[in-house]
């Protein structure tokens, strides 16, 4: 685990008094906010032992960054061609299941108290959203990503040219293998010389919150709210860690896409993948779920808290506002000794801007979709 990371300075024309102010927060508070998610590019100030984890993803705070978003997405065009896709959804049951833990493994993250949930029934993709299906998206709607227009995101440094490395000269000071850099976005995911040609089937990366919501609107769903996505990834089981069961991999099978080796000098690859796996790789889960951990973190719908009732509710969606926004399932980068968020019960943040190159989503739907 790793702490919080903290508000990433960018090159852009910042009113000299809020550059301040950003400066003396960084100073006095070093890291007060949470790492957990990709996003936004200059340097990050150490961050303490209490926060999110590095493997996660820088975020992209601020209010020029949240004005931006919202002038960024203001959604697709009325007179967009409505996709025709297949219904590859699951239909997830209602049901009561225990939400949360009451052995939490990160308690920073609030993964505490377990509670009793009731959720009415839904459906679920039964895949992340993948290149070639965002592909589609923007190919109909002319969407833009917010990677795109900022000029930039994070990226693992491991997963980079030496050439992109040299122009590099910042990155996270909590977790200096994430670095800024500039080009990134969904169809370049390791930067301006890297190509998504060969990974049509692998999850779109460096997508933002907002990027996911105009996908889902699009698409004629919507993201899950962390109490749906997380009774989705246990599948029908009840008190297990992963989507299914305790072990990580029984009988020696590799059941995700995650990191194995040492955390982050060696990634040996034994599952298959040093990077992303396709959408469809990895046995799926009880609601057959393929990857709803591991690969890439998911957005979902509610905002970030880490207080929860222990009363029994009916399909909570989080708190009415706050500033970062809930992801779930961990990501490739992610091992037991540093990022040990591939359970159903872990948790992370980021900004609604934010973006990665281990971060993607997949929709929900109160119905299928028309096709």
């Amino acid at each position: 685990m790793a702490a919080p990371g903290l508000w990433l300075t960018r090159p852009r024309r910042v009113p000299p008094m809020l550059l301040l102010l950003r400066l003396l927060i960084i100073g006095a508070v070093g890291a007060a906010r949470g790492l957990g998610s990709e996003a936004g590019p200059a340097s990050v100030d150490a961050a303490h032992a209490a926060g999110t984890c590095g493997c996660g993803s820088p975020q992209r705070p601020g209010t020029e960054a949240h004005r931006y978003s919202r002038e960024a997405n203001v959604a697709e065009r009325a007179s967009a061609e409505r996709p025709v896709l297949p219904p590859q959804m699951a239909h997830i049951p209602a049901g009561v299941f225990t939400m949360g833990t009451d052995d939490p493994q990160i308690r920073q993250d609030g993964e505490g108290p377990a509670r009793r949930v009731r959720i009415n029934s839904f459906y679920m993709d039964l895949y992340e959203v993948s290149n070639a299906e965002f592909e589609k998206f923007v190919n109909s709607t002319g969407y833009v990503t917010e990677a795109e227009k900022f000029g930039d995101s994070f990226v693992f440094d491991s997963m980079l040219s030496d050439r992109v490395k040299r122009d590099i000269h910042q990155a996270v000071a909590a977790a200096p293998w994430w670095l800024p850099v500039k080009g990134a976005n969904w169809r370049h995911p390791e930067g301006p010389d890297s190509t998504i040609l060969h990974r049509q089937d692998h999850p779109v990366l460096h997508v933002s919150w907002n990027d996911a919501v105009a996908y889902c609107t699009w698409a004629g769903k919507r993201l899950p709210t962390e109490a749906e996505w997380e009774y989705s990834c246990r599948g029908g089981l009840e008190n297990r860690l992963y989507p299914w069961g305790n072990k990580l991999q029984p009988k020696g099978q590799h059941y995700a896409n995650i990191w194995q080796g040492e955390f982050p000098v060696s990634n040996t690859g034994e599952d298959g993948y040093r990077g992303t796996a396709p959408v469809t790789a990895f046995p799926p889960n009880g609601y057959g779920l393929y990857n709803i951990v591991g690969n890439a973190w998911e957005w979902t719908s509610d905002w970030w808290t880490i207080h929860h009732s222990v009363d029994e509710t009916l399909d909570p969606k989080g708190p009415p506002s706050g500033s970062d926004r809930v992801k779930k399932g961990g990501s490739y980068m992610c091992h037991k000794s540093y990022c040990y968020r591939y359970r159903c019960a872990a948790r992370s943040q980021n900004t609604p801007d934010s973006s990665a190159s281990n971060l993607g989503f997949r929709c929900a739907a109160s119905r299928l979709p028309d096709t």
